[in-house]
């Protein structure tokens, strides 16, 4: 049955989803940002090279496809009100963080997959090569990289809020808005 006080359940499971492949494509995106190819090459060889740029873009595209699927069950399904409700500064804050993350989420993976294919790089989920939808431009590839590395440090700055705010609910605050989101 369904919980006024919680998101629907299909809305948490993929929140906890999203979660968990984010983690993976920052983690791997900022191993390969601060080594580039060659620091990468250098330091895991050609075979880990590669499985770290292939699981990186597999985990894009699994971000950007698990994204989709979640605005839709935001439009679909009700929001639960705060209870007790949050102050004004906390809610346009915890508004605004949660928006922009919708947002950068779904742009990141597509920025990502524009800079691939205009480099010349092949689009993988899996061992699947995907279509690149641009065809090949070096400065623009360079550009959307620049654009894609920088957007992954802002979702990394949003992240820190957001799981900020949740603890500062959790354990300060105790209002029970983690309850809102957990699975259990």
């Amino acid at each position: 049955m369904d919980d006024p006080e919680r998101y629907a359940y299909p809305h948490r499971v993929l929140h906890w989803l999203v979660a968990a492949v984010l983690l993976l494509s920052l983690a791997s995106g900022l191993t390969l940002g601060f080594l580039g190819f060659e620091g990468a090459m250098e330091r895991f060889g050609g075979l880990l090279t590669d499985l770290l740029y292939t699981a990186h873009k597999t985990f894009g595209v699994t971000i950007l496809a698990l994204m989709t699927v979640r605005l839709a069950t935001r439009l679909l399904f009700v929001v639960p009100d705060h209870e007790p409700p949050l102050p004004a500064f906390q809610r346009v804050l915890s508004s605004s963080v949660h928006h922009l993350l919708y947002l950068a989420l779904l742009a990141m993976p597509v920025l990502g997959w524009m800079a691939t294919a205009s480099g010349g790089f092949p689009v993988q989920f899996l061992h699947w090569n995907l279509p690149g939808l641009i065809g090949e431009d070096e400065a623009l590839s360079e550009r959307l990289f620049l654009w894609h590395g920088r957007l992954g440090w802002a979702i990394l700055g949003l992240v820190v809020l957001h799981v900020a705010g949740a603890l500062y609910h959790w354990l300060i605050r105790h209002d029970g808005v983690m309850k809102r989101m957990s699975l259990f």
